[in-house]
């Protein structure tokens, strides 16, 4: 029972660190200033990219949360 926990617990951690660096890797999603008077130049095909790469991120980013959420929970039954 111990070995599960340790592992549970090593697996949470390591989890939990890569949800912070997906969650870093996000871009913001307000532009700021700029953006509202036109000074975001970008076009179609780079803001779709780029649009898929977030939605992916930001997918990732709901799941980890739901794994560490029930690591967590499971940790607390053990």
């Amino acid at each position: 029972m111990d070995t599960l926990a340790l592992i549970i617990r090593i697996a949470l951690m390591l989890i939990s660190i890569l949800l912070v660096v997906v969650v870093l890797l996000q871009k913001t999603k307000s532009s700021g200033l700029g953006a509202s008077f036109g000074g975001d130049t970008t076009s179609f095909t780079t803001k779709g990219k780029a649009a898929s790469r977030e939605a992916k991120l930001q997918k990732l980013t709901i799941a980890l949360a739901i794994i560490v959420g029930v690591l967590a929970l499971v940790l607390t039954l053990f």
